[in-house]
Parts: C-alpha cells; structure tokens; sequence
C-alpha cells in the first residue's frame, strides 16, 4: 500500500525533493538509495530531503512497501548517517590547512580555524548532535569539525549519539505514526513540520543572540576612558550601575 501521491505544494518543488517519489524510484534497491542518500546529505550535499525521506521510509516499513524489518532500516540510515559524518570530518581535515595556510587570504585566514576550533571545543557536543536536526547545518558541521581541529574522539562520539537520535528516531517515529489515518491524509503538511521543526533550533538561537546584543551594553574603551577624564576634571562623583 503506498502513499497518496503529494500534488500541491511539493509538486511545486523538484521531483527529487519529494521523499515518496525517491523511495519508489528506488524499486527493489529502496533500502540503498535511501542510505545513499542520507550518506550523501550527511557528508558533501545538503540540499536534500534528509528528514522527510527517514520519516517516510518509517511510513513505509509500516505499510509494507519497504518489506524489511525497522530495526534493520534503523540500523542501516544510522551507520549511513555516521559513514557521511566521517567523511565529512576527513575532508575539512585534510583540506583545511590548504585553505588556510596563506594568512592574508581574503576569505579564509587562520584565525578562522583557531575561533572554529574554540567555539566546538567549547558548544561542540551539543553543536554536533542538535546540527543532525537543522538542514544544511548537519552537512557543514562536519566539515567545520574537520577545518576546525575538533578531538576526534569528542567529535565521534557525538556525532554517533546525533546520528542515531535523527536518522534511526526519525525513521522510528514514522514508523508509529504510519499507521494512524490523519497523518496518512495530511502527509504533506507532515512533510512541511517536519521542515519548519527542523529550523525552529536556528531560529531560536538567532534571537536568542540578537536579544544578548540589545541587552548588552556596548563596551567602547575610548567612550569609557573619556567619560571617566570628564568626570575626573569636573569632579563629578561616579554613580556605580
């Protein structure tokens, strides 16, 4: 039994964006395209249908279309998932140090590796593991992980927790929620939350930094030298803020 074909908005979008016209693409080779796939978008490509493909694999499992078992499809999307991370931390490795070993390059200098290096050392494991949830972040972080010099360990450790969390979870809770009658008439609109779901991470964090920069007072060290000299020579006792 498959899906109801999707004829509204994401016919409007390009064929191989649609996770059901993928899937049947695959024919007998579903469970392959589909590791390929999330191989893919896990390490050099992130323009592709990560989350809403897991999920409607899970919703195949469920009808029969896939005819394999979840744990099986479970385990597969994960190690995909895992194998693309490791590629991708390999690639920024290695090409990192051609990119950046000129200095007064104008995009890539070394200062950018060294603040790389201190903001994964410092967010890395939640950097790692909620990137697996944000389109296009999951692709870059790999390579960022690599330029930036992250600890192997620390990474891989993470990236295996990310990885199973959304390939394998994601996978599983279509396979659940497969069976239930709104969501097999609303897939869709299921798609469509999943996407906006998986940007509501960056969102979050981007107000979160816009509303530290309103709050924040701005720190200008000549502005403050200056006040302080007026009020030295007027004599004007400082008020503690």
């Amino acid at each position: 039994m498959m899906l109801a074909e999707t004829t509204t908005t994401l016919a409007l979008m390009p064929k191989w964006f649609n996770p059901e016209y993928l899937l049947t693409q695959f024919g007998a080779y579903v469970i392959v395209g589909l590791c390929l796939v999330i191989f893919i978008e896990s390490s050099i490509f992130p323009v592709l249908p990560g989350d809403s493909l897991l999920f409607t694999a899970g919703l195949f499992v469920a009808q029969g279309s896939i005819h394999a078992p979840l744990w099986l499809v479970c385990l597969l999307v994960s190690v995909a998932a895992l194998l693309g991370n490791a590629v991708g931390y390999f690639l920024g490795y290695k090409v990192g140090p051609s990119l950046f070993k000129r200095p007064d390059s104008r995009f890539f200098k070394q200062e950018y590796v060294d603040k790389t290096h201190a903001f994964l050392e410092k967010h890395g494991p939640k950097a790692v593991v909620l990137a697996r949830f944000v389109p296009f972040v999951r692709t870059f972080i790999t390579w960022i992980a690599g330029v930036g010099r992250m600890d192997p360990k620390k990474y891989f450790t993470y990236t295996i927790i990310g990885g199973i969390l959304w390939a394998g979870g994601i996978t599983a809770l279509g396979h659940v929620l497969g069976n239930i009658s709104f969501i097999k008439n609303n897939i869709e609109a299921i798609f469509i939350l999943i996407v906006l779901v998986s940007v509501v991470p960056l969102v979050v964090e981007y107000a979160r930094n816009r509303r530290k920069q309103k709050l924040a007072p701005e720190q200008d060290p000549e502005a403050t030298q200056h006040i302080q000299d007026v009020e030295a020579t007027q004599q004007i006792p400082r008020i503690d803020r």
